[in-house]
C-alpha cells in the first residue's frame, strides 16, 4: 500500500513483491517455491516507538496509543504476532505449499482488504 511521505520505502516493498512474481517464475518447473510475507503492524521496537511517541503526544496511555495506531490501517485493531508470521512461514516451506508459487501473502488484519 502506498503512503505520503514514504516514497521509499514503499518502492522497495513493491519492489520485493515483483521480484517475488519474477523469481516464481523463473523457478516454476523446479522444487523452489517464491513467495513474500507481508505483514502490517507487528509491536516491533520500530513501532513500539511510534506508540511511545502518539502515547506523549496525545496524552494517553498505551492501550489507547496502540488501539488509535491500529485503528488508523489494520482493521482488526490487532498487531500482527511474530509466531503467526512464523506459522505462514512454515507452511509455506511445507509439502502443503508446493504449488504456492509468487504470491504476495498479507497478514495484516484487513489493511489491503480497505
Amino acid at each position: 500500500m502506498a503512503s505520503a511521505e514514504k516514497s521509499a520505502y514503499v518502492a522497495s516493498k513493491h519492489g520485493v513483491v515483483g521480484f517475488t512474481k519474477s523469481v516464481a517464475l523463473e523457478t516454476a518447473t523446479t522444487g523452489v517455491t517464491v513467495n513474500a510475507i507481508c505483514p502490517g503492524w507487528v509491536l516491533t521496537p520500530l513501532v513500539q516507538k511510534q506508540v511511545d511517541a502518539r502515547a506523549s503526544q496525545a496524552g494517553v496511555d498505551q492501550a489507547e496509543a496502540k488501539r488509535q495506531l491500529l485503528a488508523e490501517k489494520q482493521p482488526s485493531l490487532q498487531f500482527t504476532t511474530t509466531e503467526q508470521l512464523g506459522a505462514l512461514a512454515v507452511f509455506l516451506c511445507s509439502p502443503a505449499a508446493d504449488n504456492v508459487r509468487g504470491v504476495a501473502w498479507n497478514v495484516d488484519g484487513g489493511w489491503v482488504a480497505q
